[in-house]
């Protein structure tokens, strides 16, 4: 996920559409959710 994001970030160069603004949006939220999980798992 985190590498989906960077290259998100290097293709916009910087800056971001509000195309690629969402699909920003969009994975944070996958990438937040992934991490939560990972941490339920662990406890």
């Amino acid at each position: 996920m985190n590498e989906r994001i960077r290259g998100l970030w290097l293709r916009a160069g910087g800056r971001l559409s509000i195309e690629q603004r969402r699909e920003y949006e969009q994975l944070v939220t996958e990438w937040a959710e992934a991490v939560r999980a990972e941490i339920v798992q662990a406890a």
